[in-house]
């Protein structure tokens, strides 16, 4: 396009600004109609963007030895750590026990913690740390996680704003105000600089966290994805073995018994015989005891909890028969039965096993392997009845119902062969020491000797390959390479916006039209919006390093404390919801399922309140006017 042409559209504007916007517009329509995948966008931009010009080779690559990305590759390996030694899971426990069934306590609950905790680390690296957690919570509770990871998400970059170490642009804040500051002494009459001091922006930040929390329980069923509704959380047979074993044996049940009940022992029940029901727990003393493998000389007493494996008719019949009360859903028992912690698989007796030649009773197979037998098939036959008393022969195929962790290990006995994948893993509680001490590590770095958060949290992942928390390729495939490629793609973008002047031009275009109506609260709105539309698609410390400056001349100009537009400038930069652009909408997009459009219907609400929020904040609290 000829260079006038370019000025008759807009004086200023360069050939490299317009293939920069063009840039931006595809990388949006990419997104919003789903043509490719997000991390496959990244490398297109990684491609694309030196092969125009606009970038070096080396920028286009840049993105990959990023601070934000290092942070987050070390910040998966960590929080994977700290998962496999169940620690995530004493979290999660607490959290579930606080808020019960309920959806929005819930919620709650986890972006409040997380809130709190990033204004204290970086906002990725809190956020990464619980997605182990709210994973597990949400399968417990069968609530859909794309409900739960947005409403974390937003609190965690919000929860930066509650202190100036909190996120990259308020500890950024008092360097470049100062720096402005004391380049022009005239525009201030000499005054000194008097920094901003750590808790300073708290009763922003905390302002902005309550009004999210209460945009997203009041809105939340609106705006929030409406994702297909979970399969039933107590239905434990998947396609395959419901063909082979029928629906007899599908589901989990709670039952809770009556205190008039007179204690019997299970044998005496006769629940498998009559029922096709396996009694698979029993909670006792109010969930202080429970019997996980309940054998037949275990007894049932009054106000015991019972854990089922039945179907649907036959728990009702036993429910009415016994005078015990079946419940909904589990309640007491769901920490120990959920599909989260407990299921059911196949498995095949190998002819080298010694299950081979003896019964399921004179093996003590639910007492040593601490797993109960449901069903057995053998020559196209399925038999519920009496399988403890049935001599084990080769190829005969079991059904079995357990924790996950002890499946696993009985996985690595020759005594089974599995038939299918086993969800979960073993935990490893006696290394959870080793791996908070890793975690305690890297924010001694990061907080106590301002070392660079990358360097601070790679300490912290490698310690925990170096202390056998994990093993390295273990390490590795913590990692989500689908979300490294996205923001490593993201950040030469940003780039490209900065050596064109393209943020710039558009920034001192809109000024100029609007300077005849800057007024403080005016010139407020504007420098939010545009900082707010900048680091969408500019890094948010480029954002803060454009307009600081632009912001201080601009409220000068309009009698208005150039400290206080500093200061929203800083707090702006985090009003990024829209797009999935901030590394933490990057990193829960793909574990919670997201589309772009997910983010425009719950964001755009949210960029609005948090604008709203900030007007008020700064005129009741802080002052606009110098």
């Amino acid at each position: 396009m000829p260079a006038d042409l370019l000025t008759f559209l807009s004086p200023g504007m360069t050939w490299n600004m317009l293939v920069v916007y063009g840039f931006l517009i595809g990388v949006i329509l990419l997104f919003a109609f789903d043509l490719v995948r997000v991390d496959m966008v990244g490398l297109l931009v990684m491609v694309l963007l030196p092969l125009s010009g606009l970038v070096t080779p080396g920028q286009a690559i840049s993105g990959l030895s990023s601070n934000a990305v290092v942070s987050i590759i070390a910040v998966m390996i960590i929080g994977h750590g700290l998962d496999k030694t169940g620690v995530m899971n004493q979290v999660a426990a607490q959290i579930i026990k606080l808020s019960g069934k309920s959806r929005n306590r819930m919620m709650t609950l986890v972006a409040g913690t997380v809130a709190v905790i990033s204004g204290f680390m970086q906002n990725i690296g809190a956020a990464a740390l619980f997605l182990p957690a709210v994973n597990r919570m949400c399968r417990q509770l069968n609530v859909p996680i794309s409900q739960v990871l947005i409403p974390m998400g937003y609190a965690a970059v919000i929860g930066g704003c509650i202190t100036l170490v909190g996120s990259s642009p308020l500890i950024l804040l008092n360097d470049l105000a100062g720096s402005w500051w004391h380049a022009n002494p005239e525009l201030v009459a000499h005054q000194p600089y008097s920094p901003f001091s750590l808790f300073f922006v708290a009763p922003m930040g905390i302002a902005l966290v309550v009004a999210a929390l209460v945009y997203f329980i009041f809105l939340g069923r609106w705006v929030l994805p409406r994702s297909e509704p979970m399969a039933d959380a107590c239905n434990l047979l998947n396609h395959d073995l419901e063909c082979t074993y029928g629906r007899e044996v599908s589901k989990v049940f709670e039952l809770a018994v009556p205190g008039n009940f007179f204690t019997r022992r299970l044998e005496e029940l006769e629940l498998r015989p009559k029922y096709h029901a396996t009694v698979v727990c029993i909670s006792k003393r109010n969930g202080r005891y429970r019997v996980t493998e309940p054998g037949r000389a275990d007894v049932i007493e009054p106000f015991d909890v019972i854990g089922i494996v039945a179907n649907e008719e036959h728990a009702r019949n036993l429910a009415d028969d016994l005078g015990w009360t079946l419940r909904s859903e589990l309640n007491d028992l769901s920490g120990v039965l959920s599909m989260d912690n407990a299921g059911i698989t196949e498995a095949i007796v190998t002819p080298r096993s010694e299950l081979v030649g003896k019964t399921f009773h004179e093996y003590g197979f639910r007492k040593k392997l601490r797993v109960n037998p449901l069903a057995l098939y053998r020559q196209n036959q399925l038999i519920l009845e009496n399988i403890s008393e049935i001599k084990i022969q080769p190829g005969d195929a079991v059904l079995l119902h357990g924790e996950w962790e002890k499946l696993h290990l009985l996985k690595q006995k020759p005594i089974l062969a599995f038939t299918e994948h086993l969800k979960g893993e073993i935990l490893y509680p006696e290394n959870a020491l080793r791996a908070l001490s890793c975690l305690v590590l890297a924010l001694v770095l990061a907080l106590g000797f301002n070392i660079q958060l990358s360097i601070s949290l790679l300490a912290g992942a490698v310690g925990m390959v170096l202390t056998r928390v994990m093993t390295l390729d273990q390490a590795y495939r913590s990692v989500d390479w689908m979300t490294v490629f996205l923001l490593a793609g993201l950040i030469p973008l940003g780039i490209a916006f900065e050596n064109t002047g393209a943020a710039g031009f558009l920034a001192t275009s809109l000024t100029h039209m609007l300077h005849d109506f800057l007024t403080p609260v005016t010139l407020f709105l504007l420098v939010g919006a545009l900082t707010s539309a900048f680091t969408l698609f500019v890094s948010n410390i480029g954002a803060t390093v454009l307009m600081i400056p632009l912001a201080m001349n601009m409220a000068v100009q309009c009698q208005a404390d150039p400290r206080m537009a500093a200061m929203l400038v800083a707090i702006a930069a985090s009003n990024t919801f829209i797009l999935p652009t901030h590394q933490v909408n990057a990193l829960i997009m793909r574990p919670g399922g997201y589309r772009v459009k997910d983010y425009v219907r719950a964001g755009t609400g949210m960029t609005l309140i948090f604008m709203a929020v900030v007007m008020i904040m700064f005129w009741a609290v802080y002052g606009m006017a110098a």
